[in-house]
């Protein structure tokens, strides 16, 4: 039976992709943050996704985002996830960890 449920498995999982993440990149250093690069893989792309750090009073704060664009290769989605970041530290500037939340989404 354990066959057979491996088999019909393969078949009808079609509809769920399963995302992956890619592996990892040396974070990127801008306006006293680190950008981490993390792009998922869904299929045969990449979709861009990444983390921001930042150390405020001796704690790590964490800036999570994810977005639409796909790419075809691992080298692109990770170039435009460290422009990606930082465009986000630049346009929030302070109040990107200003709220105290230790981790929550950009």
């Amino acid at each position: 039976m354990a066959f057979f449920s491996k088999i019909l498995s393969m078949f009808s999982g079609g509809g769920e992709q399963e995302a992956k993440a890619a592996p990892a990149a040396e974070p990127q250093e801008h306006a006293g943050c680190k950008i981490f690069a993390e792009p998922v893989r869904e299929g045969s792309q990449y979709r861009l996704a990444g983390r921001i750090e930042k150390v405020v009073d001796g704690q790590t704060m964490v800036r999570t985002f994810l977005r639409a664009d796909m790419f075809t290769s691992l080298d692109d989605a990770r170039e435009c996830t460290f422009r990606k970041g930082q465009q986000i530290i630049d346009q929030n500037g302070a109040s990107l960890f200003s709220d105290g939340a230790v981790s929550r989404s950009a």
